[in-house]
């Protein structure tokens, strides 16, 4: 099993439960309906994501070679960090400028499933 993922996948989720409880609770009054939306839609994609990098990391154990699935790791890391990283400082501080940064995380999380994919045919 790789550590690294496995460590990074379910920190990352359990900052997504905290966000998502602050973005509930304690976001509500203070951004509009829009900037909830967006806030969400950052926390899903961090979970969704976070659980590809525990996969990554168990599926070293099913045979996949190991260097596709860090590269795979890495590149799901960036796209939480540039996707929802983004999203949540765009909703937070209003820094429109991060906008054209998260296209690049969803191209991350896209790279990252296709390393996926070829680690699962290269087994």
């Amino acid at each position: 099993m790789l550590r690294l993922p496995l460590v990074a996948g379910a920190s990352l989720a359990l900052l997504a439960v905290v966000a998502g409880a602050f973005g509930a609770h304690g976001l509500r009054p203070l951004v509009s309906e829009r900037g909830l939306e967006v806030f969400q839609t950052a926390v899903t994609y961090q979970v969704y994501h976070s659980l590809a990098l525990i996969l990554v990391a168990m599926l070293v154990g099913f045979g996949c070679p190991r260097r596709w699935l860090l590269v795979a790791a890495g590149f799901f890391l960036a796209g939480i960090v540039m996707f929802s990283g983004s999203l949540y400082l765009l909703v937070l501080t209003g820094m429109r400028w991060l906008g054209p940064v998260t296209p690049l995380g969803g191209l991350c999380f896209m790279i990252g499933w296709t390393l996926v994919i070829v680690a699962g045919l290269r087994r």
